[in-house]
């Protein structure tokens, strides 16, 4: 357990979040629904319901986001003293000796990296891929789950799928993440130029130089 303890811990931390958004949205939406004079919701209504759907497939889509375009940016771009970044001279996929392919690989490597060919191909963008694709799932369950909920509430105009694809709702429940996932890395890049955090992987050495951009902490 304590070798898989940091994604045992934040599994755990996002489990008793879920559920304790869970419990609010559910009193929130009761709220809002009797102060309209609407029918009121059991906790099993709401679970399946387009309200509560929405609203965490709204943040799961951002965060996937945020994720895809992090881990193919900083293939390409730096930032100088950033652990967040490669060091300027490494920008770029790097040669296949630093990234242990074709006759430098070993009988540890994984399986699809020796393999050669389109699997190596595929398997050395699978984690950016897997992110695309993971965002793209959750945006659209977000777009079909706000649909629902948008022409379920009383007040709201009725939409096609379509229409609600390019709504303000839509748009505005998407970006209101976006923008805090984007200024989240940019301020994460330029704090760890000059902050630090002793022990943590996520920062430079304490007596680092502020210049030094290898992920060393």
């Amino acid at each position: 357990m304590r070798e898989h303890s940091l994604t045992l811990v934040f599994a755990g931390l996002f489990l008793a979040a879920l559920v304790g958004q869970f419990f609010t949205g559910h009193a929130d939406y009761n709220e809002r629904q009797a102060s309209l004079g609407q029918p009121l919701l059991s906790l099993g209504s709401y679970l399946v319901s387009a309200d509560f759907i929405v609203d965490v497939v709204e943040n799961w889509q951002s965060e996937y986001l945020q994720f895809f375009l992090y881990v193919w940016a900083t293939v390409w771009l730096v930032q100088r003293g950033s652990t967040e970044s490669k060091p300027a001279d490494k920008a770029g996929p790097e040669s296949d000796e630093e990234q242990q392919l074709g006759r430098h690989t070993t009988e540890s490597s994984p399986r699809w990296a020796r393999a050669g060919g389109w699997r190596t191909a595929l398997y050395s963008k699978s984690l950016g891929l897997a992110m695309l694709a993971l965002f793209l799932f959750s945006w659209t369950a977000q777009w079909i789950a706000g649909w629902f909920a948008n022409n379920s509430d009383p007040l709201a105009t009725k939409m096609s799928l379509l229409e609600y694809f390019f709504s303000a709702d839509f748009w505005n429940r998407s970006l209101q993440n976006w923008q805090s996932e984007f200024l989240a890395i940019a301020s994460m890049a330029i704090l760890s130029v000059y902050l630090r955090q002793r022990g943590s992987p996520e920062s430079k050495p304490v007596g680092a130089a502020h210049s030094v951009s290898d992920r060393s902490g």
